[in-house]
């Protein structure tokens, strides 16, 4: 069995797809690459295909007709035998070094029996265009080198949300817990990391910058300009995750609180930019969006509603807009928006 499988799902991806497999490839026999083209219309699937006759025991290649890109993180699960899963967008990559000692560190815990259900590790924002990068760590939030539980987590700051970036799922639990992505939606990496959450048990984490997210293409899903236009999909993912599970009755406290923090940052989000589309039509959808929380589940709708930036996002008129203007302002910071 190999150690990790990693899924590339590519769409029309000729420019920069050779650079996320290359990086992966440093991690030779311990890896499985899954090249998924979901139905490009370049030379991707050339690409893929070539590089899966030059290396057959290590890189599977798959065609499917366009799903989107949560289509094509199923199919990468769904052919995953490694013990470890991992997603690689195809204009991302990972640092070589980071990645032998992530592997090492795997390989040391399975050795050990200590087979973790989630290991994370850091992951940095890249920014070419203006030569600069932002490095995400978890330092303050997770204990080092060592295996831990929920209940041994410590303060999460805003910036601190573990993104599908940094997660590597061991692939039985991805595939137990019954995740499936849906297909033609932006922003479903929310569902992938949240949706598993409740059944990890062990934890790890590595402080190296292993993964890097590449920020600056005009078409890219988390384009503010995009986000405003896809903010339907971004309203679809946040319902689906309010949808899946009742929080305020999952027993473990320090579990239960991370997953309200994650919830109430997708609130904000697609309340954000539904403000700052500023129509009535987009309003609208504000206010529906809440209510449908309070609908689903009243005790987590308080609890969000009560902290700072969800009283925020329900404030009428231009007092909630300037403070929701200067919440976008620090998120951007925060969270690496475009």
């Amino acid at each position: 069995m190999k150690l990790l499988s990693v899924a590339i799902p590519c769409y029309n991806s000729q420019e920069y797809m050779e650079h996320a497999i290359k990086t992966l490839l440093t991690g030779k026999d311990e890896m499985e690459i899954i090249i998924v083209d979901d139905g490009s219309s370049d030379n991707t699937a050339a690409i893929a295909n070539d590089y899966a006759k030059r290396y057959p025991d290590i890189i599977k290649f798959i065609h499917q007709e366009n799903g989107g890109h949560g289509e094509a993180v199923n199919t990468g699960l769904a052919a995953a035998t490694g013990l470890y899963f991992k997603v690689v967008d195809s204009d991302d990559w990972v640092n070589e070094a980071a990645l032998e000692k992530a592997l090492s560190t795997l390989r040391s815990l399975v050795a050990d029996g200590k087979t973790v259900d989630l290991f994370i590790a850091n992951y940095v924002y890249e920014k070419p265009s203006l030569n600069k990068h932002k490095v995400m760590d978890y330092k303050t939030a997770l204990p080092q080198d060592k295996v831990f539980t929920w209940n041994d987590i410590m303060y999460f700051k805003q910036s601190q949300h573990i993104i599908m970036h940094a997660a590597i799922y061991r692939t039985k639990l991805l595939k137990d817990c019954g995740l499936r992505l849906p297909s033609h939606t932006f922003y479903v990496d929310n569902i992938f990391v949240y949706q598993p959450l409740p059944y990890v048990r062990t934890m790890y984490y590595l402080d190296v910058n292993l993964y890097r997210y590449f920020i600056g293409r005009d078409d890219q899903s988390v384009n503010e300009k995009n986000m405003i236009k896809r903010i339907d999909q971004q309203i679809r993912i946040t319902k689906i995750m309010i949808d899946y599970k009742d929080i305020m009755a999952i027993k473990n406290r320090k579990l239960k609180n991370y997953m309200i923090k994650y919830l109430t940052m997708m609130m904000t989000i697609s309340s954000v930019f539904l403000i700052k589309e500023n129509t009535t039509e987009s309003l609208a959808k504000k206010k529906e969006l809440w209510e449908y929380l309070e609908q689903s589940n009243k005790k987590l709708y308080k609890k969000i509603h009560n902290k700072v930036l969800g009283r925020s996002m329900t404030l009428p008129g231009r007092t909630g807009r300037k403070i929701v203007e200067m919440g976008y302002r620090i998120s951007k910071k925060i969270y690496g928006f475009s």
